[in-house]
């Protein structure tokens, strides 16, 4: 659903919302830029590719430090975590992190995303407004990696540098089917992704509804983003997406959807991420439904 004035969803722009309205934010006087993947038919291609040097790659870990990421966490207060979303306390799922970039305008931020199974044991999945604004072409993220397990300033799994960013190629002209695909670098010690924490599997094309458990690092008080919150709530459609009862706001875009999820491991299927809230003070949160388009995003990932 394209983001308009008349809209009764408002776009979980990662923290940017209230990075803007606080200007507390870190800001860099000339963002990096991401090179965008060129692609023969590139206009008839429904997926959109972005990539980043290995330059900026290095640059993006030795930016996010402790200290940055610590400060981050404290320069927004999107006020109180609500009624619905819990902070998580089961088994830590690895697969859930942080996604820390420096956003367009040139602040920096977060959103969540989750390691997936993939052929190449190097993809995660987020929204795609944590990558690049909507119907805005030119409007990149950068500085861009992914810490899975984070909690409370721990990063137990490391920290894994973005490499590339395939998002639909609707959501780059239209602000539709908000989801994303991240390929990221293996980390220090040369190990892939998900042959450190795990992939959480994928339902494609699976119809709307039964329990799901949303997660996310939202930046309400008292979490502000340093632990996982979960809502709970059986997924309906809605506005051509599904929805889920749900209070996490900025923070928590691109967290995952997880059907059949248990506690006890950690693990469940993915079926949405969070993309959308109902009204700024949230009683419901919003995901797309996964179908052809968003299966051929996963798989440009996953076969890069």
């Amino acid at each position: 659903m394209s983001e308009t004035s008349t809209s009764p969803i408002r776009r979980l722009r990662g923290r940017a919302t209230g990075l803007a309205v606080t200007g507390t934010a870190l800001v860099l006087a000339v963002p990096v830029p991401a090179t965008a993947a060129a692609g023969t038919g590139a206009a008839a291609d429904p997926v959109s590719v972005m990539k980043y040097t290995a330059k900026e790659r290095k640059d993006a870990l030795a930016y996010w430090t402790s200290a940055r990421i610590k400060a981050v966490g404290k320069s927004v207060d999107l006020g109180p975590t609500g009624p619905k979303a819990k902070p998580y306390r089961g088994t830590a799922p690895k697969t859930v992190g942080r996604l820390f970039f420096v956003n367009s305008r040139g602040a920096d931020t977060w959103c969540t995303a989750t390691a997936v199974k993939s052929a190449n044991r190097s993809a995660a999945l987020t929204a795609a407004h944590c990558v690049r604004l909507g119907s805005s072409p030119g409007n990149t993220n950068t500085t861009m990696v992914f810490v899975p397990g984070y909690n409370k300033g721990k990063k137990p799994h490391g920290t894994f540098a973005v490499r590339a960013v395939a998002t639909p190629r609707a959501w780059e002209t239209d602000s539709t089917r908000d989801m994303a695909a991240l390929v990221v670098d293996a980390d220090k010690n040369g190990k892939k992704l998900t042959d450190v924490v795990g992939g959480q599997p994928i339902a494609f094309n699976r119809a709307v509804g039964g329990a799901v458990s949303a997660l996310g690092y939202s930046a309400t008080r008292p979490q502000l983003g340093e632990e996982l919150l979960r809502c709970v709530g059986t997924a309906k459609k809605e506005h051509g997406m599904q929805a889920i009862p749900c209070d996490m706001t900025g923070g928590s875009s691109g967290g995952p959807w997880l059907a059949d999820f248990d506690t006890t491991t950690g693990k469940g299927v993915l079926v949405s991420v969070n993309a959308s809230l109902d009204a700024l003070t949230p009683t419901k949160m919003y995901g797309e439904v996964l179908g052809a388009t968003e299966k051929k995003v996963f798989d440009r990932a996953q076969n890069s």
